[in-house]
């Protein structure tokens, strides 16, 4: 399928969502090009709350694609299931198979979340201020989207863009146009070594990212242990058998129940998780001790996880 096709397909079936009630929101790459800082993508990342999954599932196991019924995407995925999506988890689906299936992935959260992504929502796409924070990953190619969209955000007079910024020269080159707020300098340092015109500025920016980016490796490394007994648990469950939809998501509510913890990260300690990740940034000469000084508030990005 075109690209052009594939995003009418999914702002489809988010429209027919909407018209059950269910809050929901195209975000990451696709809500990247309806933004116009990508050009093209071929994946689809669902945001919708935790309580209507029910109603997402049932869409998803009546929405056929060419001929193709929707299923789970391998035996990886964890379940449609609020339980361990308010933990943050997500459950990645698909039509048809090999290199030209067309995928879905869902989210009941993003993982790095500073307010309620719901609120935020314009359209039929999350706002860029809920993908930016979902693009600070430990993928070199997402950085210059984060970038980009913090731009749009300030060309629409949405101050909060300042704190989506990380490359120095375009940084400056805001800076040169207009004063950014106090209070968002005083939640992100290297906004304000920026305003003094400070050395540290691209010290501080880098140091940011790569404490970004050592989250996200830990996290998926946390994630990954949980599921080594999962995945072949799933693997042994479906040799042989032709499921549906239906059938399949049973199956894995009922392995999560005892190979996935319903919330790893909140369990392992939120502090402990970023105090970790910045010992290691220290430890792997990744940024000087003193640059840790130079990092913003981490923890309220994973708030979230604990209510």
């Amino acid at each position: 399928m075109e690209p052009a096709e594939l995003q009418t397909f999914y702002e489809r079936l988010v429209r027919r969502l909407r018209d059950r009630g269910v809050v929901c929101a195209i975000t990451s790459g696709l809500a990247c090009v309806h933004y116009g800082v990508a050009e093209s993508t071929k994946d689809c990342d669902l945001l919708c709350q935790t309580g209507s999954f029910g109603q997402l599932l049932d869409l998803l196991s009546t929405t056929q694609l060419r001929g193709d019924d929707c299923c789970y995407r391998g035996n990886i995925s964890p379940p449609l299931d609020e339980r361990w999506h308010r933990g943050g988890w997500t459950s990645h689906f698909e039509w048809g198979g090999g290199e030209n299936a067309v995928t879905l992935d869902v989210f009941g959260h993003p993982w790095r979340e500073s307010f309620p992504w719901g609120q935020g929502v314009m359209g039929l796409y999350a706002s860029p201020r809920t993908v930016a924070e979902m693009k600070r990953t430990n993928r070199d190619k997402d950085w210059a989207f984060v970038t980009a969209l913090g731009v749009r955000m300030l060309e629409a007079g949405e101050q909060e863009g300042w704190l989506h910024i990380f490359d120095a020269d375009t940084l400056m080159e805001w800076i040169g146009q207009e004063c950014c707020p106090p209070e968002l300098t005083a939640r992100r340092p290297a906004l304000r070594f920026a305003m003094q015109g400070d050395s540290r500025t691209a010290g501080a920016l880098n140091a940011e990212r790569k404490l970004w980016e050592e989250l996200d490796r830990r996290r998926i490394k946390m994630l990954e242990k949980h599921l080594r007994q999962y995945f072949p648990a799933v693997r042994k469950a479906r040799v042989g058998r032709k499921l549906r939809l239906v059938d399949d998501h049973a199956m894995r509510v009922e392995l999560a129940m005892e190979y996935l913890p319903e919330n790893p990260l909140r369990d392992y300690g939120l502090e402990k998780f970023v105090n970790e990740a910045k010992a290691t940034l220290v430890s792997s000469a990744i940024v000087p001790e003193n640059a840790l000084t130079w990092l913003p508030d981490a923890m309220i990005y994973f708030d979230w996880l604990n209510k």
